[in-house]
C-alpha cells in the first residue's frame, strides 16, 4: 500500500493518523473531508504538500467517493459524527454520515477490491458497572445506549456483512476515549482546559464518577497502522492502553496541572443515559500484531495536551464561543 484515502482526516482523530502517516511511512495520502464544525483545515496546515491530497466531499457522494477509492490502495475511515450530545438533540445527521457513509464507502471498495479499515468505538459495547472486573474484548456483545453509540453499532455490523456475503477485505478496530492535539473543544478535555485558560470553571457531569479508559491520538494512530499492514482480513481488534480514570479525577488532574485548586469546578446536570465505564482489553492487538502503547503515563500526556492547547490559541479560539453557548442552552 501506497496510497492511502483518509476520511475524516480533518477531524481529531483523523488529522493525528495523517499526521502520523506522514511522519512515520513513505505513504501518499488523500483527505476527504466535509468539514463541518469538527473538521478544520488548519490541522493539517505544514504538512508536506507533496503527500498529501486534500478534498472537500461527503462521504455520501457516491461519485466522488468511488473516484477516490479507485485511485487509492486502501480507505481508513474515520469520519464520522461522534459527540454524544449532538446526538441526543439532533440524532438524524448521525444516521447519514455514520450508516450511509459507511456503506457509501464500503461498496466502492467492494467494487474495486480495495482495502478497507473502519474506525469505531467501544461505545458500541454499552457500558460495565464500576466495580466490574471485566473489560471489553472482541467478544463483548454490542449493547449501544445512545443515537451515536447505535449508529457506529450499525455501521461495524455493516461491515462484518459486507466481509461475509461480498468479500470484502476489512478490518475493524474500536477503540477507547482518545486525548491529544486538534480535538474540540466540544469535546470533555479540551473543553476543560480551554474553560480555565478564558478563566472560566470547568464543567463536571454529575457526580463525575463516570469512568473512560483514555488513550492518546498517537497510540491510536500507530495501532491502526499496525492493523492496516498486519491485521487479519474479517478481524476487529480493540485498541486501549490502560488508562481508566473517572472524569472527577481528570478534571481535578487538569486543574492541579494549571496552578489551580483541584476542586476548582462546577457540577452540571448530567447525560441523558450516560455510560458508567468503559474499559478495553486490547490483548488480541498487542499479542497478534505486537503492538505497543508509547504514551502510557496519562499524568504526562495531560501535560503536554494542555500546552498544546496553551500554544496554540489561535486553533481552538474560533469555535469556543459558540460551543460555549450551545452548552449554556443545554443548562451544562
Amino acid at each position: 500500500m501506497q496510497r492511502l484515502l483518509v476520511t475524516g482526516g480533518a477531524g481529531f482523530i483523523g488529522s493525528n493518523f495523517v499526521h502520523y502517516i506522514l511522519e512515520h511511512t513513505n505513504f501518499h495520502v488523500t483527505v476527504l473531508d466535509k468539514l463541518t464544525y469538527a473538521g478544520n483545515r488548519e490541522s493539517l496546515k505544514h504538512l508536506d504538500g507533496e503527500r498529501l491530497t486534500f478534498v472537500q466531499g461527503d462521504i455520501t457522494d457516491a461519485v466522488l467517493v468511488a473516484e477516490l477509492v479507485r485511485a487509492t490502495d486502501a480507505t481508513v475511515h474515520y469520519a464520522a459524527e461522534s459527540h454524544n450530545d449532538n446526538s441526543l438533540h439532533d440524532p438524524r445527521p448521525f444516521l447519514d454520515t455514520n450508516i450511509i457513509g459507511t456503506y457509501t464507502l464500503i461498496e466502492a471498495a467492494r467494487r474495486y477490491a480495495k482495502r478497507y479499515h473502519h474506525i469505531s468505538t467501544d461505545e458500541v459495547y454499552g457500558d460495565l458497572e464500576l466495580d466490574d472486573p471485566e473489560r471489553f474484548t472482541e467478544n463483548t456483545p454490542y449493547n449501544p445506549s445512545s443515537p451515536y453509540s447505535s449508529t457506529k453499532a450499525g455501521s461495524d455490523l455493516l461491515v462484518r456483512a459486507w466481509v461475509r456475503s461480498f468479500g470484502l477485505q476489512a478490518t475493524i478496530s474500536n477503540c477507547s476515549n482518545n486525548y491529544g492535539p486538534y480535538q474540540h473543544v466540544e469535546k470533555f478535555i479540551p473543553r476543560q482546559i480551554t474553560n480555565v485558560i478564558d478563566g472560566i470553571r470547568p464543567k463536571l457531569y454529575g457526580n463525575g464518577q463516570n469512568v473512560r479508559d483514555w488513550i492518546h491520538a498517537n497510540d491510536h494512530s500507530s495501532a491502526v497502522l499496525a492493523i492496516l499492514e498486519k491485521g487479519s482480513i474479517g478481524e476487529t481488534y480493540l485498541i486501549g492502553a490502560d488508562g481508566e480514570k473517572n472524569n472527577k479525577e481528570v478534571v481535578e488532574l487538569i486543574l492541579t496541572h494549571m496552578g489551580l485548586p483541584s476542586d476548582a469546578y462546577d457540577h452540571v446536570i448530567d447525560r441523558a443515559g450516560h455510560d458508567l465505564r468503559y474499559a478495553i482489553d486490547s490483548t488480541k492487538l498487542q499479542t497478534e500484531l505486537g503492538w505497543t502503547a508509547q504514551f502510557s503515563n496519562f499524568d504526562a500526556g495531560i501535560e503536554d495536551t494542555i500546552m498544546w492547547y496553551c500554544d496554540n490559541e489561535s486553533w481552538w479560539r474560533p469555535q469556543k464561543a459558540e460551543t460555549e453557548e450551545k452548552y449554556k442552552e443545554q443548562g451544562q
